[in-house]
């Protein structure tokens, strides 16, 4: 039978097993659990998707009202991109050991609270420091959403469709952020971006409150683990963007380099002796588990680099405003949702391998497109030429998924649903850092620096899609096979 999207990403909530209460069985406050923890879900899954989409858009308004320069956006979309990425890892063990409702709880309340400390932010500094405690919350809130949902739909078909009401509405969030992001940029202003979470927060409280305590089990937390892997990113992304405006040979970005290398060299060596480890290095060693990962990372590094990129290329050299911007991506995004649903069946046809190779050029391609974009050109010509970068992503993300979570037992689902959020997150950070060393400097620097990245990104796709051709076989069963 085909695997659906719906079936993979509830096998991604396995890993954190709970109890689930009665069906309709009432809790202390006296509300029905599958409803309120359904809808205190999607309102997270919303959040976590927004940050994303619409800020975005109104990165440049930011720049002008905080006096910031092209690294301080770098870093207002990077600190929370990064965070959300390492945390992930711990956020499953977290959930079980406090059980998932107060876990989706604490991230609710946090990341409301820091969105409210982003829009008052009086300056860039302050404004990154609230995008970091955002990032951790995020982290926090993913993987709790669908054990929400695990927990609260004791019925197999119920639960599958609630999972799909959930990936629904992070699609519609990420079509509809850079309108909303424009919109309020243009009309309120930049802060209301951030200020729109907080009754969006409030509530997703106010359900959560109507959802049956969770249980809780225990779960070993890999402290040691946690704590390199930040470090290692943290330093990694630093020296990329410090670099790109001071130097690669400088002594501060040298200094991070260094650092990045021993925190990853001391996150191998903590997670070989680990009983329990964040990240199990021997999964590494399977071909069906390295190669989606890496396909997640060249895609997020792809995706996440060219949007950073151009949306401030429709505003600062295009001269569009927010709004205008904004109306930019959304053919691309509803392009993304709709073939979110058809990617499982053609993966079912063709075969998970034929996907990712094919989706992977598609979108090198997409983007090689975007190079004979200037500053004059016509404004129809550049949406069309980004619908193939949401058609090529939205097929190859349900089957790199697909790929990963067949791949591993069922007890490690959650482990390696963890592992691709993070490579793929840490992708979107470190091409949002090298594509903004590319566009920095002088005005007429910029369209070289965008052609320049989206070529890059380009070239990337290519080696990514030689290694999955390469290191996957195809075996008479037609499932891709380690090597």
């Amino acid at each position: 039978m085909a695997t659906t999207v719906r079936d993979r990403a509830t096998r991604a909530t396995r890993a954190t097993e709970v109890s689930p209460p009665a069906p309709g069985r009432l809790n202390r406050a006296g509300g029905q659990g599958p409803g309120a923890a359904l809808g205190a879900a999607v309102l997270g899954m919303v959040l976590i998707i927004l940050d994303v989409s619409a800020v975005n858009i109104a990165l440049p308004s930011m720049a002008e009202g905080l006096h910031g320069g092209m690294a301080g956006l770098q870093w207002v979309v990077d600190s929370y991109t990064l965070f959300f990425a390492a945390l992930m890892l711990s956020a499953g063990a977290l959930s079980d050991r406090i059980g998932a409702r107060r876990a989706y709880g604490w991230g609710i309340v946090a990341f409301t609270a820091a969105s409210l400390g982003c829009g008052l932010a009086p300056a860039m500094g302050p404004l990154i420091a609230t995008r970091v405690l955002q990032g951790a919350a995020a982290a926090v809130m993913m993987p709790t959403s669908l054990a929400l949902i695990r927990q609260a739909h004791t019925d197999q078909a119920r639960r599958a469709r609630a999972v799909a009401v959930w990936a629904s509405a992070g699609a519609i969030a990420m079509a509809a952020g850079p309108v909303l992001g424009g919109l309020l940029t243009t009309t309120v202003g930049w802060r209301y971006v951030f200020f729109l979470n907080v009754p969006v927060g409030v509530l997703a409280v106010v359900l959560l409150a109507r959802v049956a305590p969770s249980p809780r089990r225990t779960a070993a937390f890999d402290l040691p683990g946690q704590l390199t892997a930040v470090v290692a990113l943290t330093a990694l992304t630093f020296a990329v963007i410090e670099g790109g405006h001071t130097g690669y040979g400088s002594p501060l970005v040298l200094g991070a380099t260094g650092l990045a290398l021993a925190a990853g060299a001391a996150f191998a060596a903590v997670e070989r002796r680990q009983q329990d480890p964040m990240v199990p290095l021997g999964l590494l060693r399977r071909s069906t588990v390295s190669v989606p990962l890496l396909v997640g990372f060249a895609i997020n590094v792809a995706f996440y680099g060219a949007i950073f990129v151009l949306g401030l290329f429709f505003q600062q050299v295009r001269g569009q405003s927010a709004l205008s911007a904004g109306l930019m991506f959304v053919p691309m995004a509803l392009s993304t949702a709709v073939l979110n649903l058809v990617s499982p069946r053609l993966t079912a046809r063709i075969g998970e391998r034929t996907v990712l190779v094919v989706g992977q050029l598609v979108l090198g391609a997409g983007l090689l497109s975007l190079t004979a974009v200037d500053a004059g050109g016509s404004a129809a010509l550049v949406t069309l030429l980004l619908i193939p970068v949401g058609v090529a992503s939205a097929l190859v993300v349900p089957a790199l998924t697909s790929l990963l979570l067949d791949s591993v037992e069922r007890e490690r689902a959650g482990t390696a649903a963890a592992m691709l959020n993070t490579s793929r997150q840490t992708g979107g950070a470190l091409g949002v850092a090298l594509f903004g060393t590319f566009i920095a400097g002088r005005a007429d620097a910029f369209v070289p620096g965008m052609r320049l990245s989206m070529a890059v990104a380009a070239g990337v796709l290519t080696a990514t899609a030689l290694a999955a051709w390469t290191l996957l076989r195809v075996p008479e069963g037609g499932k891709p096979a380690c090597v």
